[in-house]
């Protein structure tokens, strides 16, 4: 018997995709997730299982587990290359599967961006994904482990620096835990290298680190960073990228682990959907979050170009997408029942970034507050959003044992993926 129901589908399980088809699965529709993973990941937690506080499995689910209780949500795994907005299809890297849609939430993400210079991307690993999180933590901790052999038959080892570049919230998080790992989770684990030693380095091109936040929270961040012992550098460009390396105008500082925090480009399939886009390669959408000329296809989170009737630019956060999945199926839902779509309103609930131990900024509407408060803040909103009861208790009990003992269970040495 043929479906007649309308069928969804949905490229991307991060935040926009995972609320949209959740929202979609209460409505008489057909949904169908298309995603190269097989599970859905808590991204802000990402720099946790980088820096050995988390295990990969505490923060992301399996989507499949996510909508078994869902007949009319169906999963896909496998790669979107491409679309066919006239017949309405969309096209998977094996040529041969095509799934043709009634309606298209594209909501697909970012990577990582190098400024034009690709050839960084093996030699300084972002942070988006699981793999790049262990392949992270692998460096650190061998980073350590490299110092102490050497130390340990007298070979000079090369300075122990860990450079960070870009000042954002993925980078501020970044230098805060490595600065934490350094000077008290393995102070006392090796016998001839003294961890504390090792220098982290923050580097950020702008005159600020979370130029998003304001001025004084910015500052804040910079000082409780200084707290930790990072050396925060701003008004700095790194001008190269090279093996155990990098340049900064003349300066060329030592790196035994160079992470990239600095910049986010949108998915390649922005440019296959229109080529109205901005430099980061988002879609330009309509006040409803489509595509213009294509109403029933949405594009939203990270690929979407956005801004809010005053001029505002909807920020690539977390509940940006969440907003922009739930508002997606509100329209599907609004065609449905013959209503008349709205204009898109992202609702800014405030915002924090961690930095440390008891360390975070944050801001809710004109309030600013920092340190201990900060942090206890972002540990309740993180905890609350991630999926499942068992997420969460892992979590809070693995946040529970590192914050009183000092001590990660997570801190192991894997092979290259």
């Amino acid at each position: 018997m043929e479906d007649r129901r309308p069928h969804v589908v949905i490229v991307g399980a991060g935040f926009g995709g995972l609320y949209a088809a959740q929202s979609l699965a209460k409505l008489p529709v057909k949904v169908i997730i298309v995603d190269r993973k097989n599970h859905h990941t808590f991204q802000p937690l990402l720099y946790q299982v980088a820096m050995a506080v988390l295990s990969p499995a505490e923060i992301a689910s399996p989507i499949r587990g996510i909508f078994r209780s869902h007949k009319n949500v169906e999963v896909l795994l496998g790669e979107v290359v491409g679309f066919d907005l006239e017949k309405q299809m969309v096209k998977f890297k094996d040529s041969e599967v095509t799934i043709s849609y009634d309606y298209l939430i594209v909501a697909a993400g970012a990577g990582h961006a190098y400024f034009g210079h690709p050839e960084w991307a093996p030699l300084a690993p972002g942070l988006k994904t699981i793999e790049d999180a262990l392949e992270i933590r692998r460096r650190v901790l061998m980073a350590f482990e490299s110092a102490e052999r050497r130390a340990a038959v007298g070979v000079p080892a090369p300075p122990l620096n860990f450079v960070i570049v870009g000042g954002g919230p993925t980078g501020v998080e970044l230098a805060g835990a490595l600065a934490d790992i350094a000077r008290r989770v393995m102070a006392n684990d090796f016998r001839f290298i003294d961890p504390k030693q090792a220098r982290v380095i923050l580097v950020e091109g702008g005159p600020r680190v979370l130029a998003a936040y304001p001025p004084d929270l910015s500052a804040s961040a910079e000082k409780q960073l200084n707290d930790l012992g990072v050396e925060v550098r701003t008004k700095t460009v790194v001008t190269g990228v090279e093996d155990g390396q990098v340049r900064i105008g003349d300066e060329v500082l030592p790196s035994a682990v160079t992470m990239w925090a600095a910049g986010v480009a949108a998915s390649p399939l922005g440019k296959m959907l229109s080529d109205k886009t901005d430099k980061a390669g988002r879609v330009t959408v309509a006040n409803d979050l489509t595509l213009p000329g294509h109403r029933n296809v949405f594009v939203i989170g990270d690929l979407a170009s956005y801004a809010d009737a005053d001029g505002t630019p909807v920020p690539g956060v977390a509940p940006a997408a969440i907003q922009m999945g739930k508002f997606a199926a509100e329209m599907i839902e609004a065609d449905i029942d013959r209503e008349p779509r709205r204009t898109f309103h992202y609702l800014d609930k405030g915002s924090l970034a961690t930095i440390g131990r008891s360390k975070a900024v944050g801001m809710v509407g004109k309030i600013h507050f920092s340190g201990f408060i900060a942090w206890l803040a972002w540990l309740f909103v993180h905890v609350m959003f991630l999926i499942g009861f068992r997420n969460r208790a892992f979590v809070m009990a693995e946040w529970a044992v590192t914050y009183f003992s000092y001590q990660r269970a997570a801190r192991l040495i894997t092979d290259r993926a």
